[in-house]
């Protein structure tokens, strides 16, 4: 990872922070405060795209290669390229997460429009947009054509859970309950057991505003004990030369193979434990709605950070990716080894 990328990873945490709220003024309103700023988490994953930016040619561009001191260098930067590159969605994405994260909500919005006019058939990029609507709005509301990308997203993706879940908040704040019970409840059958609990009281609501009976409660929640088994040790070569202090930490990801960079699972070790191994599963997901037991194969991987911080950074002592299927026998050996972050 090269300096260029640093400031963007750091737009990232900041964007992430940025959007979490919007969501929790109509579950409030309904007097559910736990169970929003559980399901809140979902908003977390809005920060993915922007790490899938970091490595590609917009990110080593020789003109964006000096690293910008703050958003508002990174924002520059980025109208720069684009006006050089206006084809980029993934530009058009980094950029709207930089002006949300500026508190720019306005200009968020329009940057993520323009998203959706080039990748008009993409679920994610319409969830996105509508959600920066959303944010930019008063009222913090979905509006039509906000509703009209979330219900394109699931028409080309059904199981996609933030849009099933954005729209299910746009009914209710329409007043439609019943559609909000209609639009939230195949989410019980896709997210995991502590999720699926602070959802059903959500749909619990939205079924007695619409005068429907309760959920059964044989209600489908998701439970499963698929997982992977992982050992991670240090290359013996290594071992004798690498001089740790107290703050270093190994942490183990699985993330999903050639996919968006954001785990579906990770722990964070003590480096004093190495070699120790450990199981991954739904429990150790730090987004409910990527979970790894929605995968069937994922990419695992370790990396020792003398810091101990969780960003990756240079120097940090990194183990080759191992894929393996979710729930397979046996234990993955994950070796960390000469491979440094760059």
């Amino acid at each position: 990872m090269g300096a260029t990328s640093l400031p963007f990873l750091a737009i990232s945490a900041l964007a992430t922070l940025a959007v979490l709220g919007f969501v929790l003024r109509p579950l409030w309103v309904a007097g559910t405060r736990r169970a929003a700023a559980t399901l809140v988490a979902v908003l977390a994953l809005t920060a993915g795209s922007l790490y899938a930016l970091v490595g590609t040619p917009l990110a080593l561009d020789p003109v964006v290669r000096e690293a910008p001191r703050t958003i508002d260098e990174a924002i520059a930067q980025l109208q720069a390229q684009l006006r050089r590159e206006p084809q980029s969605v993934e530009g058009w994405r980094l950029l709207g997460r930089a002006q949300a994260a500026a508190q720019r909500p306005e200009a968020a919005r329009e940057a993520h429009a323009t998203a959706a006019r080039l990748a008009p058939d993409e679920p994610d990029v319409l969830v996105e947009a509508a959600e920066a609507r959303a944010l930019a709005d008063e009222g913090r509301r979905f509006d039509a054509q906000g509703r009209a990308w979330l219900e394109h997203a699931l028409a080309l993706q059904p199981q996609h859970q933030r849009a099933r879940w954005f729209l299910g908040i746009a009914h209710r704040q329409a007043g439609d309950a019943t559609a909000a019970v209609r639009t939230w409840e195949p989410l019980l059958s896709l997210v995991d057991a502590r999720t699926g609990a602070a959802l059903r009281e959500q749909v619990a609501l939205a079924r007695a505003e619409a005068g429907l009976p309760p959920l059964p409660e044989t209600s489908p929640v998701k439970q499963t004990s698929a997982s992977v088994q992982v050992r991670v040790s240090l290359d013996p070569a290594l071992a004798g030369r690498v001089r740790l202090d107290g703050n270093a930490s190994v942490f183990v990801v699985a993330r999903a193979p050639g996919g968006a960079p954001m785990p579906v699972a990770a722990e964070k070790h003590q480096a004093s434990e190495l070699p120790f191994t450990t199981t991954l599963d739904d429990a150790d997901g730090p987004m409910p709605t990527a979970t790894l037991s929605s995968l069937q194969e994922v990419a695992l991987s370790a990396r020792l950070s003398r810091s101990g911080d969780a960003t990756p950074q240079p120097g940090d002592l990194l183990s080759p990716a191992v894929r393996t299927r979710v729930g397979a026998d046996g234990v993955v050996e994950l070796v960390i080894g000469g491979e440094a972050a760059q």
